[in-house]
């Protein structure tokens, strides 16, 4: 049995030194694209595969990046992973995916994971006070970048959305509309972005005259959530709220199937707007108002942050952490018009 290709036979198959065969596989924007494209059309023919834990031994670190999200069944992180992959490719990088469901011990899991994979970064959209299990990345000089929430402390940079902001701005349009009993469903008030865009839209109601805000906490923020809110919604024992602020965009979706499950129409009977503006918001039977973050940019520039304090590391260069937010945006369409 024919021993496994190795390196050397790709340099000899394409005319070039071993050196010039590693840079195409760790480094191909240092090798000219007609180089390049010998060795690459040699390791296809020859059927080499790298040997990845070899090379990682032997750098101390791997190519990777590790990416732990919230929830990855939610299109909203998922638009977020296609930006970070994005960024992480274009690098020559690979990116692995975890999903903490939200559970702080799951995630603890994923980050031990990453430390013992010495991965060269970490990306994390933190469930809940995550800082004391960060300890062991910094040890090993792993730099970790937060996604999806402001950072409160000086030792990590963070990418996120002004999530106070964005429930301001729903808060607005739907007063505008003469709503005064507004409801804001979503959960668990754990999640930082949760409780920031309810106090957001808190903030608009206490200023408005008349207006008042009732709060339905869900488990989660799925489809599933939604239509359990829509039957709470429906069974309230007082005047129900003209209009709905939902946490995210499942769970405005599960309160447009909940409601019309009970006769109720959107938004002759009560309005709605959701968060995220996933692809899904414009194509639901009643096309959902939503309050748009940048998703896939969110994912692309926690990348790029990470790669800039990753070179500071490896230079032995100090680490400038910094603080990236974004602005959300309205979109309105009929579910709250």
């Amino acid at each position: 049995m024919a021993g496994a290709t190795r390196i050397s036979d790709v340099a000899t198959a394409a005319g070039v030194s071993v050196g010039t065969v590693s840079n195409v596989l760790n480094k191909p924007h240092l090798v000219a694209t007609t180089t390049r494209d010998r060795v690459t059309t040699a390791i296809a023919q020859l059927g080499f595969v790298r040997n990845e834990s070899a090379r990682q031994l032997r750098a101390g670190s791997s190519r990777a990046i590790g990416l732990v999200v919230i929830d990855a069944a939610n299109p909203f992180f998922t638009d977020v992973a296609r930006g970070v992959e994005n960024a992480v490719e274009g690098a020559g990088g690979v990116v692995l995916l975890g999903n903490s469901a939200g559970q702080e011990a799951r995630e603890q899991r994923y980050l031990e994971l990453f430390e013992e994979q010495r991965v060269r970064g970490v990306l994390l959209a933190p469930s809940g006070d995550v800082a004391p299990r960060l300890d062991g990345l910094t040890r090993l000089g792993i730099p970790v970048v937060f996604l999806d929430r402001h950072a409160d402390d000086s030792a990590h940079s963070s990418v996120s959305v002004d999530d106070a902001v964005g429930g301001r701005i729903a808060a607005e349009h739907l007063t505008a509309q003469g709503h005064r009993h507004l409801a804001f469903v979503g959960g668990p008030s754990s999640l930082r972005q949760v409780r920031e865009r309810r106090e957001g839209a808190e903030a608009v109601v206490d200023a408005t005259p008349g207006a008042s805000l009732l709060a339905i906490s869900t488990r989660g923020l799925t489809v599933a959530a939604g239509r359990q809110a829509a039957d709470d919604l429906v069974l309230l024992p007082s005047a129900r709220p003209t209009a709905v602020f939902a946490a995210n965009d499942l769970i405005a979706i599960g309160l447009l199937q909940g409601l019309a499950a009970h006769g109720l129409r959107v938004p002759e009977d009560i309005a709605i707007i959701g968060y995220d503006d996933i692809e899904f918001a414009a194509a639901a039977t009643v096309p959902l108002s939503s309050v748009r973050q940048p998703r896939a940019d969110l994912g692309r520039r926690g990348a790029e942050v990470l790669f800039d304090e990753i070179a500071a590391v490896e230079a032995g260069k100090p680490v400038e952490h910094r603080h990236i937010r974004f602005q959300p945006e309205l979109v309105v369409r009929r579910s709250s018009a």
